[in-house]
């Protein structure tokens, strides 16, 4: 049974309504010093990693701690360091001998900096049309590996390849290319001795997820890879991570047995490495994504999540045993190690993220940068509650429960707290357990929040991920649907005033909960999805996404069309706003464009807040500010309390 938080109260609590409460939380504290944590890299005792920083721009840069502890920005201004390809990007830099290699987001191209000295391009200028991601330096041969994305030809279908870029040539005759034929490719990964290659590869329609291959190739003379063998994959079998340990035995993660588990291979044989009902990998919208990393030959570190959370363990290669390490956190990422320390960013429900670096030997961890710098009064942090929750066909849904949280107000007795349902992105990813101050921005304020783990959600399992195989716009809508009524059940949430939000895919669900059920009142879609037929025009990563997601199109029109919130906006009836990036080449603004117009012409209250200058997930601090009190102003307006925080007014049309 759920119940709301004790009471963590002032004696004499003002006594205010749900959602009119006043917050220490707010838009300015959060964009003001938030920055995003992303890629983490080492080089002996050298730790690096990016930081975006929204009260700049969005501006991405490199960070880097010495070994005496110092701290410093590399990236100097005028440059913004993060990869188009596949739009997600990720693997946007590289390291070697303290020279770094890096993505520059407004050209595209190609940089090296090094130490004391202005970045220098490195690859042609293309406008942006031939863009570079997961990048490896090759010590033997002075050059770069990477992913290359090329979209000079307009009149078709980008082409991604695997190249090599000269460090010591000119023009174009810098890229040569190394792979090609497939539709995508990924995670390059050197031997030690810079003698093998391993990397992934798939094609239409599978996702990365879904099914890809592992291949495997030595170097001749020249540099060109020869004798290419595939070791594992196929299109049910998802690899993630190839990495070579530093005795050179070729490492990955598979799910051939319905987890994410490590494998190796060595002496021409795939062999099980840690089996177990746990999760070793994630989805890759991300290139470079890591989840473990060699200490030696004889010793890995690993994040996995089971039943019982995240956890992070140290492995050994003879044996496979694992021996768990303790640390504050519930959830890990970004794991990389070496035999000086571990780098890895991690956080939990009451932690925002942190970028952790521990001792190889003693385990000790120090806090090298937080995502957000102040520390809240535990008082008002309301903690991730795990449940599980009836869904249809008989089946269990999950998610994480946080209930108001505010010790300086109380409600009125007898009144129950509005519920925000938050549906995630991807449709394929994960609600975390960490502090996210977006949610207690919320919960400070009197909501109650839901984050609902879908069917179809990564971290439990293929057969969990595969339940929105041709069922999404169903799976999900029903999870959420059927979460909110469990809290209703539970006697912890108003009934009458439950509203529903998601972003891009989450924005789908959202949109789709709103149209084709009847519990929510109210919600917003940020950047999201409405007219399925629209998004078989998105960039080429997704663009056949929706053949597993709903089917292949035109066999499937029918489905497209009933499925598509904007076909069916008779069946709505409740207000709702839409916040949209004007550069998102992921979910066009075409989508929420034309659904506002839909809701306009049938008189629905409806908003819509435009965004010059953002692309999919807003990254500028004034932007971020504006949708969050947006958000709170609909909702105050539709529910009909008064929020604390002054805000700016919403036009909001019909209501």
């Amino acid at each position: 049974m759920l119940s709301l938080p004790s009471d963590q109260t002032t004696p004499h609590p003002q006594i205010a309504p749900y959602g009119a409460w006043r917050s220490p939380v707010t838009t300015d504290l959060i964009v003001s010093d938030f920055i995003r944590l992303t890629m983490t890299a080492v080089e002996g005792e050298e730790s690096y990693w990016i930081e975006g920083r929204p009260s700049e721009g969005g501006r991405y840069v490199i960070m880097h701690r010495a070994p005496d502890g110092t701290i410093a920005t590399l990236t100097p201004d005028g440059f913004n360091v993060r990869t188009r390809v596949h739009e997600y990007g990720g693997g946007d830099f590289a390291v070697h001998n303290g020279i770094l290699y890096f993505a520059n987001y407004s050209d595209q191209r190609l940089y090296r900096q090094v130490p004391g000295e202005e970045p220098v391009a490195i690859t042609p200028e293309t406008p942006a049309l031939l863009r570079y991601a997961s990048l490896v330096f090759d010590p033997l041969r002075n050059r770069l590996l990477c992913v290359c994305e090329d979209h000079r030809d307009s009149e078709r279908e980008a082409i991604n390849t695997l190249v090599s870029i000269a460090l010591d040539g000119q023009g174009d005759d810098v890229i040569t290319t190394l792979q090609a034929g497939n539709d995508f490719y990924s995670s390059p990964a050197l031997s030690p001795d810079g003698q093998h290659l391993a990397w992934l590869t798939w094609n239409h329609p599978n996702m990365p997820w879904d099914g890809c291959e592992l291949w495997s190739a030595d170097f001749d003379a020249q540099g060109a890879l020869q004798d290419c063998q595939q070791i594992a994959g196929g299109p049910q079998e998802s690899i993630f991570q190839p990495q070579w340990s530093p005795d050179g035995v070729l490492y990955f993660v598979s799910d051939r047995t319905g987890w994410w588990n490590l494998y190796r291979y060595r002496d021409g044989n795939v062999e099980p490495f840690v089996q177990m009902e746990a999760e070793f990998g994630f989805p890759q919208w991300l290139f470079h994504m890591s989840s473990y990393a060699f200490v030696s030959a004889e010793r890995i570190i690993c994040r996995y999540s089971d039943a019982q959370g995240t956890h992070l363990a140290d492995v050994e290669t003879d044996t496979g045993s694992l021996t768990s390490i303790q640390l504050p956190y519930t959830a890990i990422t970004e794991v990389r190690a070496n035999a000086q320390q571990i780098l890895l960013m991690a956080a939990s429900s009451t932690v925002v993220k942190e970028l952790v670096r521990i001792d190889t030997a003693t385990h000790h961890f120090e806090v090298l940068r937080r995502s957000f710098p102040l520390t809240f009064d535990r008082a008002y942090i309301s903690e991730a509650q795990p449940i599980e929750f009836p869904t249809e066909r008989g089946l269990t849904a999950y998610a994480y429960y946080y209930a108001p949280q505010n010790p300086e107000f109380a409600a009125p007795e007898g009144e129950l707290p509005p519920l925000l349902v938050i549906s995630h992105g991807g449709p394929t990813g994960a609600s975390p357990t960490s502090l996210v101050l977006d949610v207690q921005y919320w919960t400070s304020r009197g909501f109650g929040v839901l984050d609902v783990n879908y069917g179809g959600s990564s971290g439990y399992g293929r057969a969990y991920r595969e339940r929105l195989k041709g069922q999404w716009g169903i799976v999900d809508v029903d999870d959420c649907t059927n979460g909110a009524l469990y809290l209703v059940n539970q006697g912890l949430v108003d009934s009458k005033r439950m509203a529903i939000r998601g972003a891009s895919a989450g924005g789908y669900t959202t949109l789709c909960a709103l149209t084709f059920r009847t519990i929510f009142r109210a919600g917003a879609s940020h950047f999201g999805v409405s007219d399925l037929n629209l998004l078989k025009d998105t960039h080429k990563f997704e663009s056949r996404y929706l053949d597993g997601l709903v089917g292949p199109f035109p066999e499937y029109k029918e489905i497209y069309y009933q499925r598509s919130a904007i076909n069916f906006t008779d069946q709505l009836s409740c207000p709702v706003i839409f916040f949209q990036g004007l550069e998102d080449e992921v979910v066009p603004p075409n989508q929420a464009e034309t659904m506002v117009a839909a809701l306009r012409a049938k008189k629905l209250p409806v908003a819509y807040l435009a965004f010059e200058g953002e692309q999919h997930g807003f990254r500028q601090g004034k932007n971020i500010k504006r949708s969050m009190e947006a958000e709170l102003y609909f909702y105050s307006r539709v529910f009909h309390f008064t929020p604390a925080d002054e805000i700016e007014p919403v036009e909001i049309e019909n209501l």
